[in-house]
């Protein structure tokens, strides 16, 4: 006789089910047969209609009994709806309101830290030398500006007044640029008197050449130790006036110098070429050619150090700082920190606001 539990079949290995599935055949210890339950799902019941119906049952129960009472209810929920609605309404527009006073607070703000804002376009021009005279009255001669020995040629101290006329007229062009002179304290026989400096007096004793208007919008910026940072050094400037980068920027110099300025100065920041405009005047006739000579090895070495931080660039920069100026860039432009701080031989690589 085999052994096996009860309720077991002939094969051991089969497993046995305390509870059967669904729908699986049951033992009835009874009546020793097999039954099988078929249980059906109850579905779920979709109240939401009958209540509806019944809420609706109600109120037609209600109005008939009591019309004045179901008037009274039905009049307070609508005084109720048109006060949400009236709070929804004034809070947006007290939101509005509140959103609109704090932008122009803003831009109140604005404009009594930057007292150029409303200025869009920076016009930039660069100095070559200092005023030393006491007598406004010479500035068309060379002994009342510092000269260095490559500079002393007839006719030089024109081409300075031709380069602040430029810069006039071109501002006077556009209402919404500002006018900056750049250079430093560059000359130490010449005093502690930025090229800036020297070039904004020159254009006040020569009466804005007629544009008045300029004088109120030129200003000045009196770091720049080359020709690099008369430009970026400027574009930082604009920044600090305006609280914003110039659109569109144009530079004075000479005209010897348009491929420095525009290309490699320029490609250097990398800003965009649609949006710079270069204004050359011509070197005196007795200088022209050393100048072109000169020229060609500066921009040489700037080809091989675009950033003037090495060799015989930087070593330029540091005889150009006589009185040992600190240099307050960049904390006026800090979102081109980073180009202040970069030096190498490939463009910068990273984000620009003009971008």
């Amino acid at each position: 006789m085999n052994k096996y539990p009860f309720g077991s079949s002939n094969n051991p290995n089969k497993a046995y089910y305390a509870y059967g599935p669904r729908g699986v055949a049951d033992f009835d210890l009874e009546s020793a047969t097999t039954t099988t339950t078929v249980r059906k799902s109850r579905k779920p019941k979709n109240s939401f209609p009958k209540m509806i119906k019944s809420l609706g049952n109600r109120l037609h129960h209600l109005l008939k009994l009591h019309p004045v009472l179901f008037l009274i209810v039905l009049f307070s929920f609508g005084v109720t709806l048109l006060l949400l609605l009236s709070s929804s309404i004034y809070g947006s527009s007290f939101r509005s309101t509140v959103t609109a006073s704090a932008y122009k607070r803003t831009t109140d703000l604005d404009n009594e830290l930057y007292p150029f804002a409303h200025l869009k376009s920076l016009v930039m021009v660069a100095g070559h030398s200092v005023y030393t005279s006491s007598d406004c009255g010479k500035i068309e001669r060379e002994e009342s500006w510092f000269l260095e020995s490559y500079q002393k040629h007839p006719g030089q101290a024109a081409t300075f007044l031709s380069h602040i006329q430029e810069g006039v007229e071109a501002a006077g062009r556009d209402d919404e640029s500002l006018l900056l002179f750049s250079g430093g304290e560059t000359r130490k026989e010449a005093g502690p008197r930025s090229e800036a400096q020297s070039y904004w007096s020159v254009a006040e004793s020569k009466g804005w050449f007629g544009k008045k208007d300029v004088r109120s919008r030129a200003l000045t910026e009196e770091h720049a130790r080359d020709s690099f940072e008369n430009l970026l050094f400027s574009v930082c400037r604009f920044r600090e006036l305006t609280g914003s980068y110039p659109k569109n920027i144009t530079v004075v110099s000479y005209d010897f110098k348009e491929e420095r300025f525009a290309n490699l100065h320029r490609s250097a920041m990398r800003f965009p070429e649609s949006r710079f405009l270069y204004v050359g005047t011509p070197a005196s006739v007795s200088s022209k050619e050393a100048a072109l000579k000169g020229e060609a090895m500066v921009r040489a070495q700037f080809q091989e150090d675009p950033y003037g931080c090495v060799g015989s660039l930087w070593r330029k920069k540091l005889k150009r700082d006589p009185f040992h100026r600190t240099i307050p860039y960049p904390s006026g432009c800090p979102e081109i920190g980073a180009l202040f701080r970069y030096c190498g031989s490939a463009t910068f690589p990273g984000s620009l606001p003009w971008d």
